[in-house]
């Protein structure tokens, strides 16, 4: 019903017509969005480790925002939902790994040419026969599955970066995400990854510094992707093509074949990998906020829109240019600031939405999404109250905000939505320029999808080969995942608003829209609905 979506719009305080670009902010209203960020990543919250004293600080600061602007705590606890995880700290320079081939042995150097991550358990030690299995993606249900009629058993199975041309990107991101259990399933023992040189986003020294960092997953067996001892290694691009030593193809043909997506062979590699993982456990107790907006309407606020964002960091951890601290600013403070003046915004109205509005401020999504699968899995309310996701992680405000990509618009009725409220405002919708980048899968929102609920996820549009790519590349490759993520970079504060703006009225919209979000008919992701 876009006429009643676009009446649902017009209650809002923007006051914009249809076409109209969004007003200036106010200095005061730049002052408040800025004023959350400085405090939430700041040094004194060391970065915001899951879990940590930082974290917690920084919580307490959120919940007191939600308590003055008169939320209603929703958590299990309050405003809190504990989340218990288990962190797994390696210690690479004294783990060992090598290549046994027919010509001989050759040492994999950790952490400089291999590096050990885990979301699950990892064996303390391994010696198995290797297998390249192209992309990695079993997808039988479009034609395309890299694991068919291989004997994955007692395997470590080697995969590379990108994914067949011709299927959508949230297709090929969701079945990485399911990769591993996968190949757990089918009796593998292990996955090491590869990366082409041409598709890196964070450039390999960054990559073996934050390997130092801890890695954490669910302490409840229930909620993990792998349930047994399982390893995960990825491999730096100079050091990949040992891996292919005496294979029918080497690393730079394959490699140019990912880059153009094209179809990559499967075939059994000729030499062993084996390895001995020295790392070592112990329990942390993280949790997430949830608070809510509770609705104006006598049925529809039974139902709740959540508005997602994660408060964690990678906390401290190895010097980059002499600062230690991994202050997080635009991954997530922006994101978790933009809720805060979201929930101020839709308070303020003079009739409450008509669904109720859940802000659910997620611990450990830099561990591999922790906080929002505990919550999807173990919701603080109905888990069929839970209609829709809006989720915001690192929106950068580094250039214009004169587009948006709604991750996963095309998959469910909130890409109307979205849409709608896109061109009330002058900013055009653009696809996800990047699909092979898994932007689909790494974030919170993933977490509502596999429990079957429609999601998006917000960011500022760019096109290929303008000048916000370079400035978003540049800023990925030089800044994202380290400390200079802080408070002294370059930031368009008057655009973080405006993009603030798009939200608030977005999340009116749905919370307004007689129509219950829903999946449309062709979405892979409606099977995941109860």
């Amino acid at each position: 019903m876009p006429s009643l979506r676009l009446t649902a719009l017009s209650l809002l305080m923007l006051g914009t017509a249809a076409n109209a670009a969004i007003p200036e902010p106010t200095a005061q209203r730049i002052d408040a969005w800025w004023g959350h960020i400085a405090t939430i990543a700041s040094d004194k919250n060391e970065g915001r480790l899951t879990g940590s004293p930082g974290f917690d600080r920084a919580a307490d600061y959120v919940v007191d925002q939600f308590t003055h602007l008169r939320l209603i705590p929703a958590g299990s606890d309050g405003w809190f939902q504990p989340v218990e995880l288990t962190e797994q700290r390696f210690d690479q320079a004294a783990s060992k790994a090598m290549l046994k081939g027919p010509a001989g042995n050759t040492i994999l150097a950790t952490p400089t040419e291999l590096y050990f991550r885990g979301s699950a358990p990892m064996p303390p030690s391994v010696d198995a026969p290797l297998v390249f299995a192209g992309y990695g993606l079993s997808m039988p249900d479009e034609g395309h599955d890299d694991f068919a009629g291989l004997d994955l058993k007692g395997k470590i199975v080697v995969v590379l970066s990108g994914g067949p041309a011709g299927i959508s990107g949230a297709l090929k991101s969701d079945a990485r995400s399911r990769r591993a259990a996968i190949l757990a399933e089918r009796g593998a023992v292990g996955l090491i990854a590869l990366t082409t040189p041409k598709q890196t986003e964070i450039k390999w020294d960054r990559q073996v510094a934050l390997s130092a960092q801890s890695f954490m997953y669910p302490a409840d067996t229930g909620l993990r992707e792998v349930a047994v001892p399982f390893l995960n290694a990825f491999v730096g691009p100079d050091a990949a093509p040992k891996l292919f030593a005496g294979a029918p193809q080497d690393f730079a043909a394959l490699s140019a074949l990912a880059d153009a997506s094209r179809p990559l062979p499967v075939f059994a590699l000729p030499q062993r990998f084996a390895a001995t993982v020295v790392s070592s456990s112990r329990p942390v107790h993280a949790r997430n906020i949830v608070a809510r907006l509770p609705g104006s309407d006598p049925v529809l606020s039974a139902q709740n829109v959540v508005l997602s964002a994660h408060l964690d960091g990678l906390g401290v951890g190895a010097p980059i240019k002499g600062d230690t601290i991994y202050n997080g600013a635009f991954d997530n403070a922006v994101g978790v600031s933009t809720l805060i003046e979201t929930a101020k915004a839709l308070t303020s109205f003079k009739k409450r939405p008509r669904r109720s509005i859940l802000f659910v401020i997620v611990t450990g999504e830099e561990k591999g999404l922790l906080g929002s699968r505990h919550f999807a899995a173990r919701p603080t309310v109905p888990a069929q109250s839970l209609v829709a996701d809006i989720n915001l992680d690192m929106p950068l405000p580094i250039f214009a905000f004169t587009s948006v990509t709604p991750i996963g618009y095309e998959e469910s009725s909130l890409g109307e939505n979205a849409k709608i409220v896109a061109a009330s405002l002058g900013l055009p919708v653009v696809p996800d320029p990047k699909p092979d980048r898994n932007v689909f899968i790494r974030s919170d929102q993933y977490s509502f999808i596999r429990k079957g609920v429609p999601s998006l996820f917000l960011k500022y549009g760019f096109k290929l080969g303008t000048p916000e790519e370079k400035i978003e590349a540049d800023w990925r490759t030089n800044i994202y995942h380290s400390p200079q993520d802080d408070l002294d970079q370059p930031v368009m504060k008057a655009e973080g608003v405006k993009f603030t703006d798009y939200v608030i009225a977005l999340a009116r919209n749905i919370a307004d829209d007689p129509a219950k979000p829903s999946w449309n008919a062709d979405s892979y992701f409606k099977r995941f609905a109860k």
